[in-house]
């Protein structure tokens, strides 16, 4: 009853718990917005990093490479597509899908580089969806020979890689496919040397706004 006193109506005491009612409501909501605010910037942030590094990670392995086994191969990095590209004469004669030793030695020092570059950052190894390891050939010969030529090669490099070690080595495998192109990127004027390779093509996830956003609600 004191309390009532303290208004001259009943109507005043109703708005007066309504303000109260509404206050509490409002710095929900006030705490609600600082929170939503702090997790988008957080996202933004992740995915600044997300793009950092897949704009970079080509470069990064090359360097990493590099650094453990030097330019022994004459590898090259494509700008566009990142595509880390060995020289056919490293690795096979002209016409055959048998590792040469020096290839064999070439591999035993790439493979275990390129695996730790990628393992080495979480983040790397969770958006490498796949590792494609593709052959190419020259227009020279049949399409149907070049074709076959090609994956053949590609399996060739991925078989040698089950007979080395190196740590993250299932990681790595589970990451894998062999393919054959062949000569559909080779150029049909003349036998190329050049088109002779096999390339290391990486294969990302894509993972927009809405599921980092997610990802980040639910944990």
């Amino acid at each position: 009853m004191s309390d009532f006193l303290e208004y001259e109506t009943e109507e005043e005491l109703i708005e007066e718990q309504d303000s109260g009612v509404w206050l509490s409501v409002g710095d929900l909501m006030s705490g609600l917005l600082m929170f939503f605010a702090l997790l988008f910037i957080a996202v933004s942030a992740q995915l600044v990093r997300y793009e950092e590094i897949i704009k970079t990670l080509p470069e990064r392995i090359i360097n990493a490479i590099e650094e453990k086994i030097g330019d022994k191969g004459n590898l090259t990095r494509e700008e566009k597509t990142g595509d880390i590209t060995l020289p056919n004469e490293i690795l096979f004669d002209e016409g055959s899908y048998q590792l040469k030793p020096q290839g064999r030695s070439f591999l035993k020092e790439f493979i275990p580089a390129f695996s730790e570059t990628i393992f080495a950052d979480d983040l790397i190894s969770s958006q490498v969806s796949l590792i494609i390891i593709e052959g190419h050939t020259s227009s020279k010969g049949s399409e149907k020979d070049n074709m076959e030529l090609s994956f053949k090669r590609a399996l060739a490099v991925t078989e040698y890689i089950n007979s080395i070690e190196f740590p993250d080595k299932d990681k790595f495998k589970q990451k894998l496919l062999a393919a054959g192109r062949g000569e559909i990127s080779a150029n049909q004027e003349f036998d190329s040397p050049d088109d002779r390779k096999v390339v290391f093509r990486f294969q990302f996830k894509r993972k927009d706004l809405e599921g980092i956003f997610n990802q980040k609600v639910n944990n």
